[in-house]
C-alpha cells in the first residue's frame, strides 16, 4: 500500500487567474455539497489551511490533491477546466479586413490550439484539455511536466478509478505503476489501470510532453472509505 500523502502544502505561488478560477470552482462545489473546509480537509487527509489556500488561488493543488478533491466532491476533473484560461489564448480581433475567415476557437467538435483550457498544478505540471467541452466518460489531455516536475512525492503514490493511456511527444517521462518502473521517451506509449498506485515525473533537463487519456475515472472498484478512516495516496 502506498504511503499516505500528509506532506505539507505546496509552496505558495503568485496568484494566477487560472488558480483563482479553479479555486472558486472548488469552493462552489464544496459549499453546494454542504461541506466545511475542515470537513473536506479531513475527508481527503490534508490540512484545512491547504484547502483554504487552494480555494483563494494562493496555491495550486498537486495532481494527487486535485484527484482527491474531485472524487470527494463528485466532480469530473475535466469539468474543472471550465473557467481556466488557456495560456497565450488569442483574443478575436475587433476588425477583420477582407481576410479569409478566422477559424473559430471551437465549433463544438474541433478544439483549436489557441483556445485550449488549461490548469497549472503544483510541482511543475500543466494539463490542457483537448476536447471542446467536458466529457463525463474520459479526460483527453495534453500534459507537460516541467524540469523537476512530478505528480506526487516519491513516498506518496496516487490511485483513482479508470484506465490511463499515454503517448510521449518529447522529453523523458518516468512512471511507476505498482512495483514496476518505466523510462518513456518520444514515441513510447503506455496503458495501465489507474487503481494501481502510480507516480509520474520528468527525467533529465528537458520538459516531458505527452498526450494523455483517462477513461472512466469514476469506475473505482474500491469501496469508499469513511472519512474517519485512512485514505491512500492523496
Amino acid at each position: 500500500m502506498p504511503a499516505r500523502n500528509k506532506a505539507a502544502a505546496p509552496p505558495p505561488s503568485a496568484s494566477h487567474p487560472s488558480s483563482r478560477c479553479l479555486g472558486a470552482r472548488l469552493r462552489g462545489a464544496r459549499e453546494q455539497a454542504g461541506q466545511s473546509v475542515r470537513g473536506l480537509a479531513r475527508a481527503i487527509d490534508v490540512s484545512p489551511s491547504l484547502i483554504s489556500q487552494i480555494e483563494h488561488g494562493k496555491v495550486t493543488p498537486s495532481v494527487g490533491t486535485i484527484y482527491a478533491l474531485a472524487n470527494e466532491l463528485g466532480l469530473s476533473v475535466d469539468s474543472l477546466f471550465r473557467d481556466a484560461e488557456a495560456p497565450g489564448a488569442l483574443k478575436q480581433p475587433t476588425v477583420v479586413k477582407r481576410r479569409a475567415a478566422v477559424p473559430p476557437v471551437s465549433d463544438g467538435q474541433v478544439q483549436r490550439r489557441q483556445g485550449r483550457k488549461a490548469i497549472k498544478l503544483a510541482s511543475g505540471v500543466r494539463w490542457e484539455r483537448l476536447t471542446p467541452h467536458p466529457d463525463p466518460d474520459l479526460e483527453f489531455l495534453y500534459v507537460v511536466y516541467d524540469v523537476g516536475g512530478e505528480s506526487c512525492p516519491p513516498d506518496a503514490l496516487i490511485r483513482h478509478g479508470g484506465q490511463e493511456y499515454a503517448y510521449v511527444l518529447s522529453g523523458r517521462l518516468g512512471l511507476v505503476v505498482g512495483f514496476e518502473e518505466y523510462d518513456l521517451g518520444p514515441g513510447d506509449s503506455i496503458v495501465f489501470d489507474a487503481q494501481k498506485p502510480h507516480r509520474l515525473w520528468a527525467i533529465g533537463n528537458k520538459p516531458a510532453e505527452a498526450v494523455w487519456v483517462v477513461l472512466n475515472r469514476h469506475a473505482d472498484s474500491r469501496a469508499k472509505a469513511p472519512a474517519s478512516r485512512s485514505r491512500t495516496a492523496r
